[in-house]
């Protein structure tokens, strides 16, 4: 939580000021019992009148105002703090998110990610709240109250100092076996959210094997799991308050004894006791308020904890230093191998090509042979584990990662379009686009039709995910939104297998006339959609088994024969 820390650093007016407000209610609260007893013993007992008691009551009154005032100014700018806190926190947790590799969120994954960002920082905000409005209130009331118990009279106050003793422990010995029960218990909270994300986003899959049921049982197992986490460590934090009432009460019996002796010796009066007695509620009062702040703060250290694992990361990806530009093929793949997490087998193992500019290079294989892995090395989405990948001469190490991806336009394997209109995710690519550019992208991206369907035209609508669309109109919005750019390097990843097969032929030829000759790479399982590609690369089992044109491969590549021999007919080709 002390790494945090620093996300209050815009806020260090409002941080004081809470506390010093709340410390400022806290001591005309401590006044109240003196008061009360000056009531007791002079106005009534001492016979001082009416006046002095109505004098006495204006200065509760008084007293009561002043702390109401005190107390909304404390709750004002530890609010405003405790938001600001949580708005540093959740910028830069989404800053580092997006920082990391490809491979750091695969290992994170979305659910852990998702739940880092909405209930740990809420859960951190709460906590935030609370400290600065009761973490100096009530050790205040309670040891003030303390102080004021030994001016009254030592012996009394002797009794406030032993069970402020046995409190604290207490607090202290549930606080310490709470953390990391807290711990676990959002870690099954991971578990339950993933289940949910899983069942939101796979509903159609779900219904199509009749597999509700099977789901809805594996999820009420996680649920129960994640309840039974929760109800040990509430059960657990839940003995704070019947411990505090306990021992409280039993510290005023004790008081009331004790002083009962004491005034009936003459050494106190009945309103020292009163006092007394309202400084014991007082610390009860109090130690309760503790007692949620801590069981809130140990929420808060938990999930501290589970951020700042995030914010400690590095990014995975690596940085090289410029060296000289080497002279030859604008890309060239050296030696290439890649590993996903330290596997025992390599995704992509000793790959070595190169490409021209302006050249179509294909990319076929089987399902797993590391097609998408190739290609997302060029763009450095992942590191290759050994070997090295050149662009222009230079490695893509060596380039930073902004400027690299500016030259190039992806097209992922799946086809992800964000909410808002057409227009804006045709402008990811380039913000100042006009409206001709991406007209003229989406012509070339065969997507006129999809336009012209869409009430608005480029003001359409797109729903969260592009649900609004079908896969095959996705999948030409986005390679659309790829061509607006005009990179140097384009990159489809499979991104037209949801088209028919005369779609995907005119797209091909759109991408040979598009007039800036990219250098372009085509993952495709259809042998119909790389075979006039300049060079194609077959893949199998991360490994190449064969390099070179159509012809070349039918006659020199087994593997590339049987697939396309296999798709001949389906194709027509």
């Amino acid at each position: 939580m002390g790494k945090l820390l620093k996300y209050l650093k815009n806020y260090k007016a409002q941080s004081v000021l809470a506390p010093l407000f709340k410390l400022l209610e806290a001591c005309f609260e401590l006044f109240v019992p003196i008061i009360v007893a000056a009531i007791i013993d002079t106005g009534v007992k001492a016979g001082a009148g009416v006046s002095y008691i109505v004098y006495a009551c204006l200065i509760l009154l008084a007293l009561g105002v002043i702390g109401l005032v005190a107390a909304v100014a404390a709750q004002y700018f530890a609010a405003r703090a405790a938001v600001g806190f949580s708005k540093e926190l959740r910028h830069d947790l989404f800053s580092k998110l997006q920082s990391l590799s490809y491979s750091q969120i695969d290992s994170l994954g979305t659910p852990r990610m998702i739940t880092r960002m909405t209930s740990d920082v809420n859960q951190i905000q709460s906590g935030v709240n609370l400290v600065l409005r009761l973490f100096m209130r009530s050790p205040f009331i309670v040891f003030g109250a303390m102080i004021m118990a030994f001016i009254i009279d030592v012996y009394a106050g002797g009794i406030f100092a032993v069970s402020i003793a046995v409190l604290c422990v207490v607090v202290f010995t549930i606080m310490l076996v709470s953390i990391p029960l807290y711990k676990k218990s959002q870690s099954k909270l991971d578990a339950v959210t993933t289940a949910t994300r899983e069942n939101l986003t796979g509903a159609r899959v779900l219904r199509a094997f009749c597999k509700e049921d099977d789901e809805i049982e594996e999820f009420n197992a996680r649920n129960t799991e994640l309840k039974r986490s929760q109800l040990f460590v509430g059960r657990i934090s839940a003995l704070m308050n019947p411990l505090t009432y306990a021992i409280i009460n039993a510290a005023i019996i004790v008081l009331l004894y004790v002083g009962a002796i004491r005034v009936e010796d003459g050494i106190l009066t009945q309103g020292r006791i009163i006092a007394l007695y309202n400084y014991m509620s007082q610390i009860l009062v109090e130690l309760i308020k503790l007692a949620n702040l801590i069981i809130t703060v140990t929420k808060s250290f938990a999930s501290a904890g589970r951020i700042a694992e995030i914010l400690e990361m590095q990014p995975s990806l690596s940085k090289g230093e410029p060296g000289e530009r080497e002279e030859g093929a604008y890309i060239r793949f050296e030696n290439v191998c890649a590993n996903y997490g330290n596997a025992p087998v390599n995704a992509l193992d000793n790959i070595s090509f190169t490409a021209e500019r302006g050249q179509t290079i294909g990319i076929i294989g089987g399902t797993g042979a590391g097609k998408s892995t190739l290609v997302n090395l060029i763009p450095h989405f992942y590191d290759a584990s050994s070997g090295q990948i050149l662009i222009d001469g230079v490695n893509v190490n060596a380039i930073g990662d902004e400027e690299l991806r500016e030259r190039c336009g992806v097209v992922p394997q799946r086809a992800v379009l964000f909410g808002g209109t057409i227009r804006e995710n045709m402008r990811w690519g380039k913000n100042d686009a006009t409206d001709e550019e991406i007209r003229s992208a989406i012509s070339a991206a065969q997507a006129e039709d999809v336009l012209a369907s869409k009430d608005g035209g480029l003001d359409g609508l797109v729903e969260q995910g592009g649900k609004n669309f079908s896969g095959g109109q996705r999948q030409r919005l986005t390679i659309a939104r790829a061509l607006v750019k005009k990179p140097e390097i384009l990159i489809l990843d499979d991104s037209a297998s949801a088209l028919d097969y005369a779609t995907d032929a005119k797209l091909r030829a759109a991408l040979k006339s598009l007039g800036y000759d990219p250098t372009v790479f085509i993952v495709s399982q259809r042998a119909s959609s790389i075979r006039h590609a300049d060079k194609i690369i077959v893949l199998d089992g991360g490994k190449m088994a064969g390099v070179g044109t159509h012809e070349e491969l039918l006659s020199s590549c087994g593997l590339y024969r049987e697939i396309y021999y296999s798709q001949y007919a389906k194709d027509g080709a």
